[in-house]
């Protein structure tokens, strides 16, 4: 590729003849040597170095003169941007580019078109490294029902949450995994409420097992009674606190 470029001049810098070697009437070719890079003009008229300097490449004169208004930039890439402006260099043989050299991402989320296995992404949607959108946040059943007083079985409606998560689990393109918390409240030993708080967590993963969510996406914690959502002082507050939360990360 060939780009026209103002004249410069310069008389501090000399250049010994040896490296514009191979230089021809009417080629193109990059002389090779340590320190600046030396391009030759299609005319072989003069060349240019990356640092901006010109050259009389006939005799190899050291007197400065104008640079050819023709000089090659390199595309180490091949994408059709010159290093000089490519923002994203290396980009794989064949990708469609924008002005800066970078890979086109038609839907803004952030995975380039050619690695995006889900086209046409809502905006501000969560994606995977495919580009494919991740189900939202969900926090199971804080105010519809709770687990009963030192009880890690679930109860219906809980089995109704988790039934809707694992739908939306299996339905999604993404790979999203699931961190499962459980909570407790204040009532007993803090140390028991932390091993409480773990099989009430293990109990949600369980049943999401078994209705198809695989258990290598699945990570359980317990919290015990640090994370509480309502206060301990009242009956409804701590029943608020028993409860499973399911987050997608």
């Amino acid at each position: 590729m060939f780009q026209k470029t103002s004249k410069y001049h310069t008389s501090a810098f000399a250049v010994p003849l040896s490296l514009v070697i191979g230089l021809s009437a009417g080629g193109v070719m990059a002389a090779a040597h340590e320190g600046p890079e030396f391009l030759s003009t299609p005319s072989g008229e003069g060349v240019k170095t990356n640092y901006g300097e010109c050259w009389n490449a006939k005799g190899g004169s050291m007197d400065a003169m104008g640079c050819v208004e023709e000089v090659m930039e390199l595309d180490s890439d091949g994408d059709g941007v010159p290093d000089s402006r490519d923002k994203c260099p290396n980009t794989p043989q064949g990708v469609s580019v924008d002005a800066d050299g970078c890979p086109i991402d038609s839907d803004g989320d952030g995975v380039p078109d050619y690695r995006d296995q889900c086209p046409g992404t809502p905006p501000g949607a969560k994606v995977d490294s495919n580009g494919c959108e991740i189900i939202p946040s969900l926090s199971i059943n804080v105010t519809a029902d709770h687990f009963a007083f030192d009880s890690a079985v679930l109860k219906r409606k809980m089995l109704d949450e988790l039934d809707d998560v694992a739908a939306r689990v299996k339905a999604s393109k993404g790979d999203e995994m699931l961190e499962i918390v459980g909570h407790t409240d204040s009532t007993g030993p803090e140390a028991y409420n932390l091993g409480l708080s773990e099989r009430r967590a293990q109990s949600a993963a369980n049943y999401l097992e078994g209705k198809g969510v695989s258990m290598s996406r699945i990570t359980v914690k317990g919290m015990g009674e640090s994370a509480p959502v309502a206060s301990n002082a009242t009956r409804e507050g701590r029943a608020m606190n028993r409860r499973v939360e399911i987050n997608t990360k």
